[in-house]
């Protein structure tokens, strides 16, 4: 039963992403809103932006219609006996916790959408590093107020508030910062939110499994158009879109039960989004060895570095998302495994992170000869 609603609701945003992509683009080059070759630019030609704006009208068109499906079953029982037992049966038991969780919902909605134009106008006028964070901090506040909140079993609420506004704000700035070459922060984000749906449904959370698989079918969907050669950019706005719901979405998810070996699994989103946590960290600390601003724009990233040895564009994303999946998946065994297990798990990660890390020295050595 459940496998038919995880595949209808994939399949509705798929389509509609794979739709709403193409009049995007028309929209940003009616408008003029481009990405401009440049010297830190890696395409040669102006290429348009807004594929956040796809995205995210593909993830918010799919929940709303599927809500208000909902909402119209719920004021009409009778539609239930159209539906084969089962069916009825299933959605009788899930309609109070989904109706419950509503405005939960509608929050992540509103400060998704406000993420979006935050974005958008970085896109169009540019907007000062401090501002974008600013607007991301109060847009997070009333998350927060609504229970989207990390608690990692502290009773404080401010310490766990403030650990939620930190890890929401790094997520988004993390991929708005690995989002340097085509098809790059859309490839990792869908293996992130499918690997995701994996620890979700395996557990039964329903409601964060729907959400997730809504936003993946999205990100698949502008892939096709956004894979190198990639014929529309996402924009800050798609990037920090993209960075926002994964990072709300790993907190609406469970990854503790009680019965389980350890604690460990609490810690599965930062093994999930390793790759563009340690991107955005090496950046920043190579800028700051440099004396650089922290926000500015470079080629030091791990993507590029790959190009530096030789890996094609195509080649370099794909081998990112190969790293971005081993870690991801590996880190789904926390659920199962003892303290043992788990410190092999994270040593394994670390190795990984050093194979970056020495792929990335060598491409800067061999870079200075």
């Amino acid at each position: 039963m459940w496998s038919f609603i995880y595949l209808y609701i994939f399949c509705f945003s798929l389509l509609l992403s794979l739709l709403l992509t193409p009049w995007a683009k028309k929209l940003a080059i009616k408008f003029k809103i481009l990405d401009y070759p440049g010297e830190r630019k890696l395409q040669d030609k102006p290429i348009p932006l807004m594929g956040g704006l796809a995205i995210f009208l593909a993830f918010l068109i799919t929940i709303v219609v599927n809500i208000l499906i909902l909402l119209i079953i719920k004021s009409n029982p009778g539609f239930l006996k159209l539906l084969p037992g089962e069916f009825g049966s299933t959605l009788t038991r899930s309609l109070p916790r989904f109706l419950k969780l509503l405005p939960q919902l509608i929050g992540i909605l509103l400060g998704g959408t406000v993420i979006l134009l935050l974005g958008l106008i970085d896109d169009i006028k540019g907007l000062k590093p401090q501002t974008k964070i600013l607007g991301q901090v109060l847009v997070i506040l009333p998350l927060i107020a609504l229970g989207v909140r990390i608690t990692l079993f502290i009773p404080s609420f401010f310490i766990s508030s403030l650990i939620t506004l930190l890890w929401i704000v790094a997520i988004i700035n993390a991929f708005n910062l690995l989002d340097n070459m085509d098809g790059l922060t859309t490839g990792v984000g869908l293996i992130a939110c499918l690997i995701c749906f994996i620890v979700t449904s395996q557990q039964h959370q329903t409601f964060t499994s729907i959400a997730i698989l809504v936003f993946a079918g999205a990100l698949l969907g502008f892939l096709r158009y956004n894979f190198h050669p990639a014929k529309i950019f996402l924009g800050d706005a798609g990037s920090m879109f993209i960075g926002y719901m994964l990072a709300v979405l790993t907190i609406t998810a469970t990854y503790y039960k009680e019965g389980f070996p350890t604690y460990l699994p609490v810690v599965m989103p930062i093994l999930i989004l390793a790759v563009p946590i340690f991107d955005t960290l090496s950046v920043i600390s190579i800028r700051i060895k440099r004396k650089e601003p922290v926000f500015g724009g470079d080629k030091n990233h791990f993507s590029h570095r790959l190009v530096a040895l030789g890996f094609s564009q195509r080649g370099a994303v794909l081998f990112i998302y190969l790293i971005t999946f081993c870690l991801g998946i590996t880190a789904t065994l926390l659920t199962q495994v003892n303290i043992l297990g788990g410190i092999i798990i994270f040593i394994q990660a670390a190795l990984v992170l050093s194979i970056i890390a020495l792929l990335a020295s060598v491409a800067k050595r061999e870079k200075k000869e």
